[in-house]
């Protein structure tokens, strides 16, 4: 009885205590208390359930908008806004991580002109790739990364990732982007003007299958923004940050990124909302 009476009074001292800071009386406290939900306050707990299911596929990187196109997707009729409000209420956000000033990786022994000329756009796929190298934290030392990506869907049809700057880092992943694709028609390779793509290894692969290449100007990244854009979505979205224990441990995360996420499931707003590979499917 005792204890009863003092965990009463506890509760009554906590509730005055809400009332004064919320500034409203004992008696409408409890009146909102034991309200019963509106229709409209039980239908947003119900698309809170979807959003947070919506939110947690994505690993936490998805922003109101991709979520509610997740929504719209699976029947839901709830407007963008709403969902907005919901995830703001509830403290639900995309998370952000950072980017890793880029580092200078020499100069090329050929520049090539710029053919792109940041023409970004393209009607059909394995008219344009762009490719660039990024590195990734580990307590072994940095881990580089090249990719290619093909224009017409954002997606990334090469990668390639080692512990140094040699010139297979770029030829690996260039080699991996002919052989998927095996493009018909000459296709224009993009990159900036870092050594590896100015090298007699890569001006001799381009040349045998078919590729023609082209060259940001010297110290402008807006000239290859496209690849410059990827690289800062995984990380955002996966390294977050991090420092990986070992090379093994970034290069497997980076390749679930790749194919399995950004490739397949990731929703890209130059793609209308979906991710590249349903572009591709849905295009052709």
């Amino acid at each position: 009885m005792k204890y009863r009476f003092i965990n009463e009074h506890r509760r009554e001292h906590a509730v005055q205590l809400m009332c004064r800071v919320l500034e409203v009386s004992p008696s409408g406290f409890y009146e909102w208390l034991n309200r019963p939900l509106s229709d409209r306050a039980i239908e947003d707990q119900r698309l809170l359930a979807l959003i947070r299911s919506s939110y947690t596929a994505s690993s936490g990187v998805y922003g109101y908008r991709r979520v509610y196109l997740d929504l719209r997707e699976i029947g839901e009729s709830c407007g963008k806004h709403r969902v907005a409000r919901i995830m703001k209420i509830n403290d639900i956000k995309a998370i952000h991580g950072y980017k890793i000033p880029r580092g200078a990786y020499g100069r090329p022994s050929i520049i090539a002109p710029n053919r792109l000329q940041r023409e970004f756009t393209v009607e059909q796929p394995d008219r344009a790739w762009v490719t660039d190298i990024t590195y990734i934290r580990t307590w072994q030392g940095w881990l580089y990364l090249a990719v290619v990506m093909d224009l017409f869907a954002r997606k990334v049809v090469g990668w390639s990732m080692k512990p140094t700057l040699a010139r297979e880092l770029v030829l690996d992943a260039i080699l991996m982007a002919v052989w998927r694709r095996k493009p018909r028609q000459q296709v224009i390779i993009h990159s900036d003007q870092g050594s590896q793509y100015g090298s007699d290894d890569w001006l001799r692969f381009c040349r045998d299958h078919n590729l023609d290449p082209s060259m940001s100007r010297r110290g402008n990244c807006w000239d290859n923004a496209v690849v410059e854009s990827f690289f800062s979505s995984p990380k955002k979205e996966r390294i977050k940050k991090r420092i990986y224990k070992t090379r093994e441990l970034a290069r497997a995360d980076v390749f679930d990124y790749i194919e399995v996420f950004y490739n397949r499931k990731r929703r890209h707003s130059h793609l209308n909302g979906v991710s590249p590979e349903a572009f591709e499917q849905a295009s052709f």
